[in-house]
């Protein structure tokens, strides 16, 4: 993803995309003030997942990917944190080397040369076909952001009818946990 570049008479503040891993308490609306926060301030989530990580101490990860300066995703994480149910906020971005990975299911529908050209392509990009019918395939693939957006981008001429994608998961990489 490409830096976006604001402008300012005096200072230029450059938005990078931040990946921020957050431990919270599994219980009812949560996920609704962490979204609250965002929304109520006009920053934008670019991928929201969620899950239980913990379940005998009734705690979920939710992985949020967005884009702002470094003073507006600073302000974000100090919100987060300051959040009751909040145990850590992690800005996966700056905390160092991270792994990145998304699902996808993309249905195809075609005839002839571009249902094998579909299936090639699939192959390459280590797509797997998880459901087919005559006239259609539901490719499932995992990777990066960029490599679930390119597989998509070629399939688009090939008769591309539907996507589902699941947003980002993402872990730090080496020993240390959150």
């Amino acid at each position: 993803m490409k830096d976006i570049v604001y402008d300012t008479p005096t200072i230029t503040h450059i938005a990078r995309r931040h990946t921020l891993a957050v431990l919270v308490d599994n219980e009812f609306g949560v996920l609704a003030r962490v979204i609250g926060l965002f929304s109520g301030r006009g920053y934008n989530i670019e991928s929201l997942t969620v899950a239980e990580v913990e379940h005998d101490k009734k705690k979920s990860r939710i992985t949020i990917v967005t884009s702002g300066t470094e003073m507006v995703v600073e302000q974000i994480k100090k919100l987060l944190d300051k959040m009751v149910p909040v145990y850590k906020v992690h800005d996966l971005t700056v905390e160092g080397p991270h792994v990145e990975r998304e699902l996808a299911l993309v249905k195809v529908v075609g005839e002839g040369a571009n249902r094998v050209e579909a299936l090639k392509l699939a192959d390459v990009f280590g797509a797997r076909v998880v459901d087919s019918t005559v006239s259609s395939f539901v490719f499932e693939l995992t990777g990066e952001n960029a490599k679930l957006d390119e597989f998509i981008t070629l399939m688009k001429p090939l008769g591309l009818i539907e996507i589902c994608r699941t947003g980002i998961a993402a872990m730090s990489r080496g020993k240390e946990g959150i």
